[in-house]
């Protein structure tokens, strides 16, 4: 029997880690010879994520799969992913934002797509959940037609590998962006989208989402401060002038919303010194 690793780093997920859980769990039957280890991190929390977590044992031993929770005092998600992968004994390997569901059949094409011995890098096809704001529905509806969103394999929210290609590097380095780390240690050939969806929620409001932005961006220069060999692997298509008029014809609002956003994270609005927390 070969185990699949789904390592879950989760911050205050209180209210949240339960849905994680339950959309694996409730996964279509996995390819013969498979089982699955789940590990979550509960690192830096105030609240009861761990015990939250703690109350799917039964369920996922009913499925003949393995819970694992550690109640990490520390905070930091690149700590808490260094903490299951020490752990973890899984040939193949999936790491999962506490916020974020499955579909049924994701899980089972991940395992299917990475059970190869040459270097493979997976996530799906991302959809945005519902939105509470207008502002973050307005953003998200121009956001979730950007060329970086609708092609290639961007893998925010949920990437996975196989032990060839986690075999890359050891240790996760202390970075911000270990999403984008992981998808330009692969090539284009090397990474792969499944067919089925995952959902994932955009951060609520426009300070939040400048914040979230700006992250990102410096996520990104990190790296190719840090690694730039990496951006040799990088795909990322460019949204072209004639597709953004396009867009702007299309949704007025939302490429008005979407270009405040961008216009804000270039200037020194809502910047701060507080410890990072993605807003909601």
């Amino acid at each position: 029997m070969k185990t699949f690793s789904v390592i879950i780093p989760a911050h205050n997920e209180a209210s949240l880690i339960g849905q994680c859980l339950e959309s694996l769990l409730t996964s279509d039957p996995l390819p013969e010879g498979w089982q699955v280890a789940i590990l979550v991190v509960a690192n830096g929390c105030t609240d009861d994520t761990a015990v939250k977590a703690r109350e799917y044992t039964a369920q996922t031993a009913a499925r003949g799969w393995s819970l694992t929770i550690f109640d990490e005092v520390r905070g930091g998600k690149l700590n808490a992913l260094n903490i299951a992968d020490a752990a973890a004994h899984g040939t193949n390997r999936a790491y999962l934002d506490a916020d974020v569901t499955l579909d049924p059949s994701f899980l089972g094409q991940l395992v299917k797509t990475l059970d190869s011995d040459t270097p493979r890098y997976a996530s799906g096809h991302p959809a945005l959940s519902p939105a509470r704001s207008r502002i973050t529905h307005a953003y998200g509806r121009f956001w979730k037609f950007l060329p970086f969103v609708t092609s290639g394999v961007p893998g925010f929210g949920i990437f996975a590998m196989n032990a060839t290609g986690r075999a890359r590097w050891g240790r996760w380095p202390d970075i911000i962006s270990d999403d984008t780390f992981a998808r330009l240690s692969f090539t284009t050939g090397e990474r792969m989208r499944v067919d089925s969806f995952y959902h994932w929620p955009m951060v609520e409001g426009f300070t939040n989402l400048v914040r979230v932005r700006r992250r990102q961006d410096d996520g990104v220069k990190e790296i190719a401060a840090r690694f730039p060999h990496l951006l040799e692997n990088d795909d990322k298509p460019k949204l072209t002038l004639p597709d953004l008029l396009s867009r702007l014809v299309r949704d007025p609002l939302g490429f008005t919303t979407y270009a405040a956003v961008s216009l804000a994270v270039k200037t020194a609005l809502f910047q701060t010194d507080k410890p990072w927390v993605r807003g909601r």
